[in-house]
């Protein structure tokens, strides 16, 4: 994995050793020799990592710490903070300003690289869906204002794994400082089983478990779809580095050592809530911002930009495939007259009865699409024309057989639907000429009499019910 690395330290040999030691591992690396240079180049270099000398004349770490992660240009890039203090004091301070971690000079190059490549991969999942937001916020989508250090974490959800009663009790006693729900385990078995049936906000995790490997338990953590999205907190001893790097590089999030100071483990615990709350609130705003520009906000299903996309991609599919696949236009009988009739409130009842009632006669993976006022598209992949026959008079007669119910007086009125279809098994048609084929034969249907099925070179599918069709007529002549 490569990197850009911004190494900032006033003294020059610190500056050259961290520099030969990261080069040498193919990361690029740029360099400030004082605070106001190292946010100069932080937003103006995009680093993906920034490693921070705390003693620095003039402006020291903490505070350029804590001025770039008040920036939202900044915020997310990781600091680690390299400095001969030693005491744990100084390292909650660097902590609670949003350092994400410190490493002690002399820099042990195990420790070193460990904590860059990780501390790398959790920004560029959060890249990642900062992307996605920005995307979203181009076509008019609200978006997230907040930076990862301003997020809370209180209340959180905390699994212990720890087999030593006496670090387990003081785990708990510390965590419930901030309120948080704390559930505690002595073995990965049980944890496991917990993990599967809450949603944690982070997870601790002895990596000196006396009859389990601490390491083997965090891979399957973060190889399980329910937890690799929690951020694991290790614990382990000082003399452990090699197998603390081996959990970093498996996928851990953080560690600290024993014995463990309880505002060092505060103050970890809240960089992990805060990260997974600010990675959890941009997956959201995307997911949203998604729905909103893919679905229609009346029916829910998925709408015509959704559907030029996913089309597409199916009829290439099936082409490749040799398959074939239905394309139903389907346009509800006289809709005019129930808005002009009852109102567009009642239009809109009708529209999400109409829209449930189709989705219901369908496969899990058939398309349902709302184009546009009262016309819709059905797609239905690998089908054959008697199956798709059936499907198209199932969801006429589910539309004619039974009244819509609606707020209107008159309790319940009579809807019908014309569909016209065209089967494609060439495996030559664009989106274009789909829609216009099976808007061909929707004419005919309309043509025809309504309340009709009509497919491209079969003609009329079924006969019409007439009595539905004749009181959703009898709609459109009262006006």
């Amino acid at each position: 994995m490569t990197a850009r690395v911004l190494v900032v330290d006033d003294i020059l040999p610190n500056v050259k050793l961290l520099e030969a030691k990261l080069s040498s591992e193919y990361f690029d690396v740029i360099t400030a020799m004082s605070g106001p240079e190292g946010i100069m180049k932080a937003e103006t270099m995009s680093p993906d990592i920034i490693l921070l000398d705390v003693m620095m004349p003039g402006m020291d770490g903490f505070e350029v710490c804590q001025r770039l992660k008040s920036n939202p240009a900044t915020s997310n890039i990781p600091i680690v903070m390299v400095t001969a203090l030693t005491d744990a004091t100084d390292r909650v301070r660097g902590l609670e300003v949003g350092a994400d971690d410190f490493l002690t000079k002399p820099v042990n190059d195990i420790a070193l690289m460990a904590r860059v490549r990780s501390l790398v991969r959790l920004k560029m999942t959060v890249d990642e869906w900062r992307t996605r937001e920005n995307t979203s916020s181009q076509f008019g989508f609200a978006t997230s204002k907040n930076t990862i250090i301003s997020e809370a974490y209180e209340k959180a959800r905390v699994l212990i794994i720890e087999d030593k009663d006496f670090e387990s009790e003081k785990f708990v006693d510390t965590l419930t400082r901030d309120e948080d729900l704390v559930m505690a385990v002595r073995s990965g078995e049980q944890g496991i089983a917990l993990a599967q049936q809450n949603d944690f906000d982070v997870i601790i995790l002895s990596i000196n478990l006396a009859s389990e490997d601490g390491l083997r338990l965090c891979s399957h953590l973060r190889s399980n779809e329910r937890t690799r999205a929690i951020p694991i907190l290790i614990v382990s001893e000082e003399t452990d580095i090699k197998r603390i790097a081996q959990a970093l590089e498996i996928g851990a999030h953080d560690y600290i050592l024993r014995p463990v100071d309880r505002n060092e483990m505060l103050a970890r615990v809240h960089t992990q809530i805060r990260r997974k709350r600010y990675q959890d609130r941009l997956r959201a705003n995307y997911e949203k911002s998604l729905a909103q520009a893919l679905t229609d906000s009346l029916t829910g299903l998925y709408n015509r930009r959704y559907m030029q996309v996913h089309l597409d991609t199916l009829l290439k599919k099936n082409a490749d495939a040799k398959k074939s696949l239905c394309v139903m236009m389907l346009d509800i009988d006289h809709f005019k007259a129930v808005n002009d009739t009852y109102g567009h409130g009642v239009g809109d009842e009708v529209l999400k009865t109409f829209a449930e009632r189709i989705s219901n006669s369908l496969r899990s993976f058939d398309l349902v699409v709302r184009l546009g006022g009262e016309e819709f598209l059905v797609v239905l992949p690998d089908t054959s024309m008697d199956m798709a026959k059936q499907v198209a008079e199932r969801i006429r007669k589910s539309v004619c057989n039974t009244p819509f119910r609606v707020s209107a007086p008159i309790g319940h009125i009579n809807v019908t639907v014309s569909i016209g279809a065209v089967l494609i098994q060439d495996g030559n048609s664009t989106v274009d000429e789909a829609l216009q084929r099976s808007d061909v034969e929707l004419y005919k249907a309309k043509e025809g009499g309504r309340n009709r099925v009509y497919f491209e070179g079969e003609g009329l599918v079924t006969v019409a019910d007439k009595a539905a069709g004749s009181m959703a007529k009898t709609i459109a002549e009262t006006i």
